[in-house]
């Protein structure tokens, strides 16, 4: 699950994210991510199909996920982490109150909210409720048009101030993520960087970064 350790200033954990295309062989790639090594979380990021299909593409990744104690996280849409019984649902400024979703998806699931580089967003979301909140991008990315660059400082001052782990997303890369472990990030969300290539060894670089911390 999206838990943070009792020392927050422990190596930052990884946060997958799905691409928009996950048919055909996906669910191989997921499972060979998720057996290179330690991974927190998937989130199941799709766009422009409806529920039902939704719901089809989910279910080996969310198999494959719960094989391997992996948190099963549904993007934007409550009403889908619903069907799919997901460990919880991540949260753009647009996509629902965190209130209802937690009155429709129970007290332990998991409710994480895109907070940009706003400390306001974040500040309210944690007194909402939600279990995490994500700043970024801190990188160009083009896994999704960005409209907001956060900085490192952001990390640093929410770590200093709150316990609620927050994560660190867009354009991160085994190459560059080493200033947001050492700001205090969590969780790396990353997507392209893993998904664009050999995702077992993006994994594996990933975590090679990260122990240099």
């Amino acid at each position: 699950m999206i838990e943070s350790a009792d020392d927050h200033r422990l190596a930052a954990r990884l946060y997958l994210i799905s691409p928009l295309d996950v048919g055909g062989g996906f669910p191989g790639r997921l499972a060979h991510a998720l057996d290179a090594g330690p991974v927190a979380a998937f989130q199941f990021r799709v766009k422009g199909i409806d529920e039902h299909a939704a719901a089809r593409l989910a279910e080996p990744l969310q198999r494959i996920c719960a094989e391997r104690e992996v948190a099963f996280i549904v993007n934007d849409s409550i009403s889908l982490a619903k069907r799919l019984g997901a460990d919880g649902v991540h949260l753009g400024q647009s996509d629902g109150a965190i209130g209802e979703a937690r009155e429709r998806l129970g007290r332990d699931a998991q409710i994480g909210v895109t907070c940009h580089a706003s400390r306001h967003l974040a500040m309210e979301a944690g007194e909402a409720g939600a279990d995490y909140v994500a700043f970024g991008a801190f990188f160009p990315t083009t896994t999704k048009e960005v409209e907001h660059h956060a900085e490192p400082e952001i990390l640093a001052w929410w770590q200093a101030l709150f316990e609620l782990p927050c994560v660190a997303i867009g354009g991160i890369t085994p190459a560059n993520c080493v200033p947001l472990v050492q700001a205090g990030a969590d969780f790396l969300a990353v997507s392209g960087a893993v998904w664009n290539g050999d995702e077992a060894a993006a994994v594996r670089a990933f975590h090679a970064a990260m122990t240099t911390v």
